[in-house]
């Protein structure tokens, strides 16, 4: 039975950094889980998604050791894992926050929510991948002008950008996500885990590369029980029964 890993995304300090990463990291070994659901528990993912106490305190971790050890695996993890990685915003998703919020491949946030790139409200850069993703979902000049100006960005907004995918009412934040994530763990995981490769490379690809890389992805898709199970059920008029294999 598919099982959907829910990791608690609470304040993003380096400690809930390290149980985030975790969570993901534990996803991604185990082959009976179907995807990974990050939810944001507390009510705020405070400034430059770390507590800055931890940050700045005298003998306390560098920031780039910060950034290298909790954040950059954060985002490769969700990056790299061929499950869905579906997260859940209920509140105001700052700096490193908001751009493991934006990594993930579904978000979800309460009409409560709020993202901020905030690292140029104290001096910094953007990390956690900011500069990579949010210029892909809202365009360059977008994008400028919210890394430059550290301004609010309200749930609907986002989701109108393309920042994010749905917005819900607060109280049904955690049912709707979850619920979500069930559904979709009853899918065919093995193939949307190789659409997700697929998507990934896009990035960097040319078109001519990226059909290579659908036609490499499909030839192993279609060898999967789950393809031939959803051919099977077609014809024989029922409902299929995928393994994620």
């Amino acid at each position: 039975m598919k099982k959907v890993i829910l990791g608690s995304l609470a304040i993003l300090a380096l400690s809930m950094s390290v149980s985030c990463r975790d969570a993901a990291d534990k996803a991604k070994s185990a082959t009976e889980e179907a995807g990974a659901a990050l939810e944001n528990a507390g009510e705020e993912l405070k400034e430059a998604g770390q507590d800055l106490e931890e940050a700045t305190r005298e003998g306390g971790p560098r920031i780039e050791e910060i950034v290298d050890h909790t954040y950059n695996p954060i985002i490769n993890l969700i990056r790299t894992i061929e499950k869905p990685v579906i997260c859940a915003v209920n509140g105001v998703a700052a700096g490193a926050g908001a751009n493991i919020a934006l990594a993930c491949d579904i978000t979800f946030a309460s009409e409560k929510a709020n993202f901020i790139q905030s690292f140029s409200n104290i001096g910094l850069v953007p990390d956690s991948g900011g500069t990579f993703t949010l210029p892909r979902l809202v365009g360059m000049q977008r994008a400028t002008a919210m890394m430059f100006m550290g301004n609010k960005v309200s749930a609907q907004e986002a989701k109108d950008l393309g920042m994010i995918y749905e917005v819900v009412e607060a109280e049904k934040l955690q049912e709707t996500t979850l619920n979500f994530a069930k559904v979709l763990a009853s899918r065919p995981t093995k193939g949307i885990g190789l659409t997700k490769r697929a998507l990934n490379q896009s990035f960097t690809n040319t078109m001519e590369q990226q059909l290579a890389v659908e036609r490499a992805l499909q030839a192993e898709a279609a060898q999967t029980y789950d393809h031939k199970e959803g051919i099977k059920a077609f014809f024989e008029k029922r409902k299929p029964e995928y393994k994620g294999c």
